[in-house]
């Protein structure tokens, strides 16, 4: 499977590519919020959620199993919310038969972490 494709697909919010991943059987789940779907369900969530988005694919791992791992950023072209997702995909055939994700909110880091002094930036703001 190319994941550079897929996330594209899942960024650029394009359905008809997007369905092309998955086996029609596929089960998804978003840890974060305790939900399961069908593909059509989240092709539908993926597709439908407001705003035009944008990311970069930052790692992508093939496991011993075959599944793969991956990180991602995603954000609003329009700017404001701005996520990173770890996903595992555990595929069958070339094609994703369950995609497990866990979506987390950017920002900074909490105040009684930042009034002990500790941690540095990954990156720098710009």
């Amino acid at each position: 499977m190319d994941i550079r494709a897929y996330f594209r697909a899942v960024v650029e919010q394009n359905a008809e590519a997007l369905r092309r991943f998955f086996q029609p059987d596929a089960e998804i789940r978003w840890h974060n919020t305790n939900e399961r779907f069908t593909v059509e369900e989240f092709v539908w969530a993926n597709c439908e959620y407001p705003g035009q988005w944008a990311g970069e694919l930052e790692r992508a791992e093939e496991l011993a199993d075959g599944s793969l791992a991956a990180a991602a950023h995603v954000y609003a072209k329009e700017g404001g919310a701005s996520f990173h997702v770890a996903s595992f995909i555990r595929l069958e055939e070339g094609k994703i038969a369950a995609l497990d994700e866990y979506w987390g909110d950017d920002g900074p880091a909490p105040q009684w972490r930042r009034d002990k002094h500790i941690g540095r930036p990954i990156r720098e703001e710009n």
